[in-house]
């Protein structure tokens, strides 16, 4: 199962985490597992790229699947940004109501 958190600052989203693997299906037919990449590679793209800012990625998909995306101090206020967080956060809350059984929102980080 995918386990997923977002990250707050003072209120503020400034990143996510996703922990483990759907298992939804075999290797390379699992619908669940792409949706979920698809979504954070697309916002850890956008927010390079779009909003123009700094972002910190760590992975490890060795030890039962790992990311963590958080954006640099200095990109926390950054409206686009922030859009791109929110727009992620929908993204993933769909997928949850939709596969349960593969995916879950943990407690949100501070």
């Amino acid at each position: 199962m995918i386990r997923a958190s977002f990250i707050y600052k003072e209120n503020q989203l400034v990143g996510f985490e996703l922990k483990g693997h759907a298992e939804s299906g075999e290797y390379g037919q699992d619908i669940v597992c792409a949706a979920v990449s698809v979504l954070s590679i697309s916002t850890i793209n956008g927010l390079e790229q779009l909003a123009k800012v700094r972002v910190h990625v760590d992975t490890n998909e060795q030890d039962g699947g790992f990311m963590q995306v958080q954006l640099d101090d200095s990109a926390v206020d950054n409206e686009a940004a922030q859009l791109l967080l929110a727009n992620f956060k929908l993204g993933i809350s769909d997928v949850t109501t939709n596969y349960s059984d593969y995916i879950e929102i943990t407690k949100n980080k501070s």
